[in-house]
């Protein structure tokens, strides 16, 4: 079985950089940071740190949205981490209720979640994508490049069907009450 924890990248990014390195050390296997650009320091460069300070850990957002960023940038992003660490990222996906609410603007809905999913993972992978109208391909990624696992944070029916048939794994938060 494996074991994450998700680190929230509040400065110093030292210190999220330590903390990955102990997880390891400790038979942890995936490393995650939060994603608001607002509210916390840019997890991506933190990343590149984290992936840098390690052998084996898998790093990656819980969760990242497709309306912060353009789907593009985030598959170029993942498929540069992959391309520096061997393939050692992994994406979480969600609607982006803290980093867009913040800025004024609304969620993304299930099926802009899903089209986002499919366009970053094949481009990831080195395939051509229709993206808004445009073929397109990333070219400095070889024919084979990296399999980017998707898990996706959600909760009702609607959002249990799209995980079930589309990811490849389940971002479930809870807190106990007590807590």
């Amino acid at each position: 079985m494996d074991f994450g924890v998700v680190l929230q990248t509040d400065p110093p990014a030292s210190r999220v950089i330590e903390l990955t390195k102990r997880a390891e050390q400790n038979g942890f296997s995936h490393a995650w940071t939060f994603d608001s650009h607002i509210l916390w320091q840019e997890p991506f460069v933190i990343f590149s740190r984290m992936l840098e300070a390690t052998e084996h850990v898998v790093v990656g957002p819980m969760v990242t949205n497709p309306g912060s960023r353009d789907w593009t940038v985030l598959a170029s992003l993942f498929a540069t981490l992959d391309d520096m660490s061997g393939g050692r990222t992994i994406c979480g996906m969600g609607r982006g209720d803290s980093a867009l609410r913040f800025i004024g603007r609304k969620p993304m809905t299930l099926a802009t979640i899903s089209e986002s999913m499919q366009v970053i993972k094949d481009l990831v992978a080195g395939e051509s994508v229709t993206y808004r109208g445009v073929r397109l391909r990333i070219p400095w990624i070889g024919e084979e490049g990296w399999d980017l696992p998707m898990w996706v944070a959600g909760y009702g029916p609607k959002a249990l069907d799209l995980i079930g048939r589309e990811a490849d794994g389940f971002i479930l938060q809870l807190a106990d009450p007590k807590i």
